[in-house]
């Protein structure tokens, strides 16, 4: 894993920007997540290649669409820790913060960024919908992220509350949102943001094109979002998407 990380960052652009023990831990995140998995639901992608390609190097594309030096970042439904492990990995000035609502996760999570010695990240448990309002959360980071399989409506209820005006929310989604992004930008505008613009990217040594949707905050979110759950569930299966 760590030779593929390290030849994909430098496709990416990345050589000599990231740490240079940065591709040997991710490839040891990779390993820990494999074992785990044998145990705990984390991934139904366990192969070291394809681990490598489809986890590690996907998340670190996000670092070609913003500059994360010195900033916060809260990576919303984490789950495994994607992307939110790699990015502080890869940007060791980033603060980043895991948020999932199962607790075994953040346990193994809190784990992971011991054995890794990640001073820069940390993992909590809750409900993304609760924790939008909590006052030491809300409006606090410069960067929300999610890499969840939600309509962006979802995602954008439980992810812009999170970030501070003049921050960033970056969904990872697939090439083919674009019926999405038509339906979700009203509801963005309600929540203060601005759809900026999406970024078409390859995973180096794939055939795989993703995309990162980039939306900015530039009001406060009204004080009413995000909704309870079953509100902003049924949004969703609106359109046909199930959170995971």
């Amino acid at each position: 894993m760590e030779s593929l990380i390290q030849t994909g960052l430098a496709q990416l652009g990345q050589a000599g920007r990231v740490p240079e023990e940065a591709p040997a831990l991710l490839a040891r995140y990779g390993e820990l997540l494999v074992e785990k998995n044998r145990v705990m639901n984390l991934t139904a992608i366990t192969e070291p290649r394809d681990v490598a390609t489809l986890h590690m190097l996907d998340c670190a594309a996000l670092l070609n669409c913003a500059g994360f030096e010195g900033k916060t970042l809260i990576d919303v439904g984490t789950g495994a820790g994607f992307p939110g492990v790699p990015l502080a990995v890869l940007a060791p000035s980033l603060r980043v913060t895991l948020l999932d609502s199962l607790n075994k996760r953040v346990e193994w999570l809190g784990e992971v960024c011991k054995a890794l010695n990640l001073s820069n990240a940390c993992a909590i448990q809750a409900r993304a919908e609760e924790a939008g309002r909590y006052a030491d959360l809300r409006e606090r980071f410069d960067f929300a992220a999610a890499r969840a399989v939600a309509d962006l409506r979802v995602l954008a209820e439980l992810c812009l509350p999170f970030v501070k005006v003049g921050g960033w929310f970056l969904a990872m989604k697939g090439p083919d949102c674009g019926r999405e992004l038509e339906q979700a930008q009203p509801l963005i505008a309600a929540l203060g943001g601005r759809l900026a613009g999406v970024e078409d990217y390859a995973i180096p040594h794939t055939q795989v094109t993703h995309r990162v949707v980039r939306i900015e905050k530039i009001a406060a979110t009204p004080s009413q979002y995000p909704r309870r759950w079953a509100k902003i569930q049924k949004e969703g299966q609106k359109a046909g998407s199930t959170p995971r």
